[in-house]
């Protein structure tokens, strides 16, 4: 399975804003020149408290790591222990925020279990936290999806059972009283329910998870940003993220995965939201295959453009490498790509096949 380079982040000043439009594959959009400042005449106060010292250097998940595909043929009890973390951190160079998370990544780690497992999953609210936090699993059949029984304040650790009785890819999430708020800031991941017979072999596997992040500070807008409630009750949301931060996975972001001409790769996506829904496509691609909700029980969709991901839930897409170049994940939401940040980039490394693709005639 491919790796994304450890070195650390390329901190890029302007954060991709100038020329936005082709990074999306779509150069010569209006909108994508810059403004000259204007002078001011009046001293103005700062609309954001100074960005604050962050506790990690890094809060997106690499897309790469995901537990490997289970191989056995009968059911076991699997354990999961997961700590939730409040930790300040970038969204882009200069903005910081306090977010919440499973682990301290986003989207939270994935859990990978087989129908008929029992899982037995600990969870810690770890000490120095300020609020209480649950898991909800979308895999559980009982009341909240373990929500009541995994409910821990700053300090305390809680254990819960619960058997595997269906296949898919299932959301969770966070889901104490202001759930909308946890989501938003990070609380989200995938447990993936395998069928008893497991998954076709592919070559590679990528996890990514999108969510939006509402804050009273504008879109790149340095300094220190709090959490509004009033924007995420309009549902406007200030950045709409990739793995919790703007254009993490790209290559002037913390490295991308990469796949060889001729392999294949499956793709895991969660929705965490809380609000908006996702136009899930590969820019240089199609879906070979997609599974809508995380179906994996179901027969596939073939040849897939474009496809919608309700917050709340997931998808698994599959592709192949035919030519070389970049393909870009995005929300199909554009303004959320040139503007909110959502993106991220798998690369395709080989030869050109000019039968597939010729960029020059």
């Amino acid at each position: 399975m491919s790796s994304i380079p450890t070195a650390t982040r390329r901190r890029v000043l302007q954060a991709l804003g100038v020329g936005t439009a082709a990074i999306a594959g779509c150069a010569g959009a209006p909108g994508a020149q810059t403004e000259q400042p204007t002078e001011r005449t009046t001293p103005q106060e700062p609309s954001m408290n100074p960005a604050k010292q962050t506790d990690v250097d890094r809060i997106a998940a690499d897309p790469t790591d995901i537990p490997a595909p289970i191989e056995r043929s009968t059911p076991k009890t699997v354990s999961v222990e997961m700590t939730t973390k409040e930790q300040v951190a970038e969204v882009e160079p200069g903005v910081t925020y306090t977010y919440m998370t499973f682990d301290g990544q986003i989207p939270g780690p994935m859990i990978r279990v087989r129908r008929g497992d029992t899982v037995e999953l600990t969870i810690t609210n770890e000490e120095g936290n300020s609020m209480p936090h649950n898991v909800d699993l979308h895999a559980v059949r009982g009341p909240g999806g373990g929500a009541e029984a995994s409910m821990v304040t700053p300090g305390q650790t809680k254990t819960f059972r619960f058997k595997a009785t269906y296949p898919g890819s299932f959301i969770y999430h966070c889901a104490v009283p202001n759930l909308d708020m946890h989501i938003s800031s990070g609380m989200f991941g995938m447990i993936l329910v395998e069928p008893k017979d497991g998954l076709p072999e592919v070559d590679h596997e990528f996890y990514f998870g999108q969510h939006e992040l509402y804050t009273k500070g504008e879109a790149g807008e340095e300094g220190h940003h709090d959490f509004d409630v009033e924007s995420m009750q309009a549902e406007e949301p200030t950045y709409v993220l990739m793995n919790g931060e703007k254009y993490a996975i790209t290559p002037d972001g913390y490295g991308v995965p990469s796949m060889q001409t001729g392999e294949t790769a499956r793709v895991y996506f969660a929705v965490g939201g809380p609000n908006l829904d996702s136009s899930f496509h590969p820019i240089g691609s199609v879906w070979d295959e997609v599974w809508p909700q995380g179906a994996v029980a179901s027969d596939p969709h073939r040849f897939v453009q474009t496809t919608p991901v309700k917050p709340g839930s997931t998808v698994v897409a599959t592709l192949h490498a035919e030519v070389p170049g970049p393909i870009k994940l995005v929300d199909h939401a554009l303004s959320r790509v040139a503007r909110k940040g959502m993106m991220a980039v798998i690369n395709r490394e080989g030869e050109p096949n000019h039968d597939v693709f010729q960029p020059e005639v």
